[in-house]
């Protein structure tokens, strides 16, 4: 059976972040993930130090651009966040910020420093009755020079996402090998894109091919098809036959 890919790890919507800048790019990495086996995808917009604040505005122009994305892409498209830990979020209601039709909260560890305030957001997340899900642990500094902190989220049940591009080398060859010791360990639950642009597309594809070579169909599959988040990709005879029929471009946004 051909796999059925649900991606819960994308920058596809323009949000002002450095994800896609335009609707038009987004249908593009959009149709090329369906090409290659994708049939749940989730937006996952940066909230972050480095992106605008997603105040009223910005969330009007993300639910804009997502709307018109999920009408004409031929994958399922259900629209999150992806949280970088600050403090002011502890203030917040988290549920604002949940992985659509799950229980589940994108976050990841800071790139550089301490986990620290990851912590108290994963444990903030926690706290209302939900699951925060480890973005890419094998790219930040706080795991790579400590692996036993994988060890003991995965402990704490909190699902690690690897992403397929440090699977396939996209990144450093550090960052290659702890994403594939998360995966022979059993430490990692779930491989995404962090797709963001088409000079860094979705690459589940490739990703899932290595990993079932390496821990066979079955453990490879649990990886890929949303089942670490109670998910599953079922075929949309709707979706498919929009699929074959371009829908006309659409002019960059800005």
């Amino acid at each position: 059976m051909e796999p059925r890919f649900v991606d819960i790890h994308s920058h596809v919507v323009p949000s002002g972040d450095d994800g896609v800048q335009a609707v038009s790019e987004g249908l593009a990495l959009g149709r090329d993930a369906f090409e290659h086996g994708t049939r749940v995808l989730y937006a996952t917009p940066h909230v972050s130090p480095y992106a605008p604040p997603l105040d009223s505005d910005r969330e009007r122009r993300i639910q804009k651009a997502f709307r018109e994305l999920r009408e004409r892409l031929p994958l399922e498209l259900r629209l999150g966040y992806e949280l970088t830990p600050m403090p002011f979020l502890l203030d917040e209601d988290p549920r604002r910020y949940v992985l659509e039709q799950t229980e589940h909260v994108l976050v990841e560890i800071p790139f550089l420093g301490s986990a620290d305030l990851f912590l108290e957001v994963g444990e903030w997340i926690e706290n209302a009755g939900l699951m925060p899900v480890v973005a890419h642990p094998e790219r930040t500094e706080a795991v790579l020079t400590n692996p036993r902190l994988a060890e003991k989220l995965a402990e704490r049940g909190w699902p690690l996402q690897v992403n397929a591009s440090s699977l396939v080398g996209r990144h450093t060859p550090e960052m290659e090998r702890e994403g594939w010791r998360l995966i022979d360990e059993g430490l990692a639950a779930l491989v995404a894109s962090d797709g963001h642009r088409a000079t860094r597309p979705m690459l589940l594809d490739e990703a899932y091919e290595l990993t079932r070579t390496r821990v066979g169909e079955k453990r490879a599959l649990r990886l890929f098809d949303g089942t670490a988040l109670g998910l599953a990709a079922e075929p949309s005879p709707s979706r498919s036959k929009a699929s074959q029929t371009p829908s006309p471009a659409v002019s960059p946004s800005a």
